[in-house]
């Protein structure tokens, strides 16, 4: 009589299942950069809008770390830039082998630790924020607030390289529309970027546009390649 051995764990599971243990470690790395973009702009422009004195035409973004309520920003610099480091590692790991699949990833990494550093070293109150703040700009820059530029402009640097190299793995995909929508993200935050820097009228606002702008690109690329590993 022969008996019928009970198939393994291991058995019984298809061959070519997508519940492998690695594909599970990516979509959980990648749903970091899905949630990093909207948690950074929902909790900062909330704070924009909400926090006495602060005018986004005038303040960055950034300021919102100064004053009582600055733990709240410090905060989503650091979460935001947590998750931003993990969508990295997964994006990593879904791009691996192809055009633009080493450089983008580190690049958003970059963007990342740089993220974390801005979170670390904060601005200087100024120009009327926190409510009480004499109007215009202090004299001498603090060490963290010196760092806390040295750091943004390392994070936006990379994050706008980003945004062109992934137009790049998107045009050699054969993704036209992705890849217009990366670089256009890239050219958004360049130009609003430069305008802040020059010091342009409501140069702050631009620069918020642009990197909210090109955070999203991030996150929908992401939940692309996420979503890529159901199929």
């Amino acid at each position: 009589m022969t008996v019928t051995q009970p198939p393994t764990s291991h058995d019984s599971v298809p061959h070519g299942s997508t519940a492998r243990p690695e594909g599970s470690v990516t979509r959980a790395l990648l749903a970091g950069g899905v949630v990093a973009a909207p948690l950074f702009a929902i909790v900062s422009l909330t704070q924009a809008f909400t926090r006495e004195g602060f005018d986004l035409t005038r303040h960055p973004l950034s300021m919102l770390a100064t004053g009582d309520l600055g733990w709240l920003q410090i905060a989503t610099f650091l979460v935001s830039g947590a998750l931003t480091i993990a969508g990295a590692l997964g994006l990593r790991r879904a791009m691996r082998g192809t055009p633009g699949g080493t450089w983008a990833p580190r690049l958003i990494l970059v963007n990342g630790v740089g993220t974390i550093a801005a979170g670390v070293f904060v601005m200087d109150p100024g120009d009327g924020f926190p409510a009480g703040t004499p109007l215009g700009q202090t004299g001498t820059l603090s060490w963290h607030a010196l760092m806390h530029m040295v750091a943004g402009s390392i994070a936006f640097t990379a994050l706008i390289a980003a945004c062109f190299v992934l137009g790049r793995h998107f045009s050699r995909a054969g993704r036209p529309g992705f890849a217009t929508a990366s670089r256009l993200s890239g050219l958004i935050f360049a130009l609003g970027d430069g305008w802040a820097m020059s010091g342009g009228r409501a140069g702050s606002l631009t620069l918020a546009v642009g990197a909210i702008t090109a955070m999203t690109w991030v996150a929908v690329t992401a939940a692309d390649k996420r979503a890529a590993l159901r199929r």
